[in-house]
């Protein structure tokens, strides 16, 4: 079996990539603010864990909406960096990229705590789980980190702060805000696990 992460270069995405050690990691610059910090996080955490980087450039910006995109959150969002029908996109896009790879695991770095958003349940996940595994290539998505925190994802994954000090969490620029919820999760998440100021 040939598996995948879908690496945002986030802390997240490379805890699983740390912990599950995939053949791939797929990065898509969908048009978000931050995709170029993403690009170059992803890309040197894949090549500290030799594990062979992917990019794969799917503009939907006109698209999108909230920090992300750097328009005004639309009214159905959840949390300010909501972007509609995002998670469905990345998956497909990225499904798409193991197709051709002869990659038969995607794996998503999906948390307990995302299910605020609808597309971050464990009921999204098994239905486009269902709806990717009924088309050709015997692909599966998979979320080994749902029933987690991050805080809990760091501490079992045993990814060190080494690895971690690369991962970008910001919503709204290539470097860290320091101010946007990516960015203030991320410093806590950091200040639980390593015991630093946050």
């Amino acid at each position: 079996m040939t598996k995948a992460v879908l690496l945002s270069g986030g802390m997240d995405s490379t805890c699983i990539a740390y912990w599950q050690r995939p053949a791939y990691a797929v990065t898509i610059d969908y048009g978000q603010r931050p995709a170029a910090g993403e690009v170059r996080a992803a890309k040197t955490v894949s090549d500290a864990l030799g594990i062979e980087h992917v990019v794969i450039e799917a503009n939907i910006a006109s698209l999108g909406s909230g920090d992300l995109a750097g328009t005004p959150a639309s009214e159905s969002a959840p949390a300010s960096e909501w972007w509609p029908y995002r998670n469905q996109f990345l998956v497909t896009v990225a499904a798409m990229k193991c197709h051709q790879l002869g990659i038969t695991e995607l794996m998503i770095g999906a948390l307990r705590t995302d299910g605020f958003h609808v597309d971050g349940t464990p009921s999204f996940f098994a239905a486009i789980n269902e709806l990717i595994g009924q088309q050709e290539g015997a692909l599966q998505v998979t979320t080994p980190a749902i029933h987690l925190t991050a805080g809990e994802l760091v501490r079992i994954s045993e990814t060190p702060l080494e690895v971690l000090g690369w991962s970008l969490s910001c919503h709204i620029s290539d470097i860290a805000c320091g101010f946007c919820r990516g960015c203030r999760k991320h410093f806590e998440v950091m200040g639980e696990v390593f015991d630093l100021p946050h």
